[in-house]
């Protein structure tokens, strides 16, 4: 009888569903300068299909052959699937190679762990370079 116990229990375990992870969207603006040295800052919205939504504060700094200053408005990221919201907090690696003159586009990647973040917007300014650094988002 325990011989024929343990099959089903084991059948039954794996016929639990698993938790689904969520995949969360961020709206944001930044403002920002570089001469070798790249920073910008802004504020966004976080929203993810189960629900959760977050005010954050975001920031980027870094270096390398870059100049200009520039406006991202509109700026949209889409975040790997996640578990909760709180997994896309912190400190993004970040590569970018960058060049505009009035309106412009901007595509970037970035990564933290096992989250990616895939992010777009259209800006304003006059920028041109190659730069790497970090990519913070912080809750508000």
């Amino acid at each position: 009888m325990k011989s024929l116990l343990i099959p089903v229990v084991l059948v039954a375990a794996l016929s639990i569903p698993a938790e689904a992870g969520t995949v969360c969207r961020m709206n944001f603006t930044m403002t920002g300068w570089s001469f070798f040295y790249r920073t910008a800052e802004g504020d966004g919205t976080i929203s993810c299909e189960n629900g959760q939504t977050a005010q954050v504060h975001v920031w980027s700094k870094g270096g390398g052959v870059t100049f200009g200053r520039s406006k991202i408005k509109d700026g949209n990221g889409r975040f790997t699937e996640v578990d909760s919201i709180d997994d896309l907090f912190g400190t993004y690696v970040q590569g970018e190679a960058h060049a505009g003159a009035g309106n412009s586009n901007k595509a970037s990647a970035m990564t933290k762990g096992t989250v990616s973040l895939s992010v777009t917007g259209k800006g304003k300014g006059l920028d041109v370079g190659v730069s790497f650094g970090k990519f913070v988002i912080e809750k508000r």
